[in-house]
């Protein structure tokens, strides 16, 4: 792809990955070719600051995990009452990374 392009892609996107990953990433769309462009535009990465709110307001229920994409784990925290209250408390400092991990792999399987 173009360097122009992909400078643009990472301003405006650079939030919503893992800060070690962004080198990486940026290398990958400077060697991918130009029919993953259109792929590109049309993902739509998960907010990592929607999910420490969810996670901080509605955490107990699991509205975190389900808005992650995670339904097997938004589940069990429903289930269990976001594990009793621990579960919860633990995703209030994991949740930013897993959504940035998440929205990683769903740029890797595109690129």
């Amino acid at each position: 792809m173009d360097q122009q392009k992909v400078d643009m892609f990472m301003m405006v996107n650079n939030k919503y990955f893992p800060e070690s990953q962004i080198l990486f990433i940026r290398e990958r769309l400077l060697a991918a070719d130009e029919s993953r462009e259109g792929m590109l535009h049309a993902l739509q990465f998960k907010d990592p600051t929607i999910s420490l709110v969810l996670s901080l307001l509605v955490g107990e229920l699991g509205i975190d995990r389900f808005y992650m994409g995670d339904t097997g784990l938004g589940i069990g925290k429903l289930i269990t009452c976001g594990g009793f209250g621990i579960w919860a408390i633990i995703d209030w400092f994991l949740v930013m990374g897993s959504t940035r991990e998440k929205n990683f792999m769903r740029l890797m399987s595109v690129i």
